[in-house]
């Protein structure tokens, strides 16, 4: 599909038909995320990716009520690390070396400035600022969702703590921070399929400063 006529077509389906969307799709889509926008590159997040049933079945019991949960076909969590320190900055530095072929010493004043305006943060304010990263990666999703013609649900609301305790994330230094269920709607059960879209007109969304 061409870039705008997907995104009118895309809506947040509040009901799926548990069609199951193809592997190739997916992988679209999660490559995405990958290739997403990230401030200093670093990717302070990951992202869990869920087709179990029995999985999505508790997480809808325990943590999210939502039916896309259940009727879709993956369920993508986003979660951001805990804890960005020297270390997980030294191996993106490290990482940066090996695929630029450049060495790790020339990467210094980089890593220093990444670090001094990084980990003079509180914790608090890290969070926000690793979740808001979390939040570009959906947002890439939501898009590569819809030139693949799978309908992408952003989920937010839901019981993260109790999600977290599911997927036992904080022994792995996570915090969920979004849900994504994928799947396809069911134009018969969603009030919403048929429906136009709603969006603000041009000039009363964007001011222009020439």
């Amino acid at each position: 599909m061409e870039l705008l006529d997907a995104m009118n077509w895309r809506y947040a389906a509040k009901k799926m038909n548990g069609q199951i969307v193809p592997t190739e799709k997916v992988d679209t889509i999660l490559e995405s995320i990958r290739l997403s926008a990230s401030s200093v590159g670093l990717q302070p997040y990951d992202v869990i990716l869920i087709s179990n049933h029995e999985l999505k079945g508790k997480i809808h019991e325990l943590a999210c009520p939502q039916p896309q949960i259940v009727e879709g076909s993956h369920l993508l969590v986003f979660a951001y690390w805990t804890n960005v320190d020297a270390a997980k900055i030294d191996t993106y530095m490290q990482l940066i070396a090996d695929t630029r072929h450049v060495s790790v010493e020339s990467l210094t004043p980089f890593a220093d400035s990444v670090k001094g305006g990084l980990l003079s943060k509180t914790p608090e304010d890290l969070a926000v600022w690793a979740s808001r990263q979390a939040y570009i990666g959906l947002g890439s999703a939501l898009i590569a969702a819809a030139t693949e013609h799978v309908d992408a649900t952003p989920i937010e609301g839901f019981n993260a703590d109790a999600l977290d305790k599911i997927l036992d994330l904080p022994a792995k230094g996570l915090r969920s921070v979004a849900l994504m269920a994928l799947g396809y709607r069911d134009e018969e059960k969603d009030f919403l399929s048929k429906a136009p879209k709603v969006r603000r007109s041009r000039n009363d969304f964007f001011t222009e400063l020439a």
